[in-house]
């Protein structure tokens, strides 16, 4: 049953309660994730991703480069913590480059 609130409440609250009762913050992450990759790693390296994909928490990333692919390997503790801080919350625990 849904709860009737008779008094005035923020926009965004209600928009956060709306989310969260439909349970659609995963494909809002899923979203806002390939944005985020886009943004942080740039043109050059966004021209070398095929997929981007969350699977509970962790980040799958199909290349089409080996080369950036191992290269994305060294630093990948770094990319989790800079898109989690890009989405202010800790979604990412682990990245599969493939």
């Amino acid at each position: 049953m849904r709860k009737k609130y008779s008094e005035e409440s923020p926009v965004g609250d209600v928009l956060k309660l709306f989310v969260q009762q439909n349970k659609l913050q995963a494909g809002i992450n899923q979203i806002n994730i390939k944005e985020a990759w886009k943004d942080m790693m740039g043109s050059g390296i966004a021209n070398y991703t095929q997929d981007i994909l969350l699977k509970g928490s962790v980040l799958h990333v199909s290349l089409t480069s080996s080369i950036v692919r191992e290269e994305l390997t060294y630093g990948k503790q770094k990319i989790i913590k800079m898109l989690n801080e890009d989405l202010r919350a800790d979604v990412i625990t682990d990245i599969v480059f493939r």
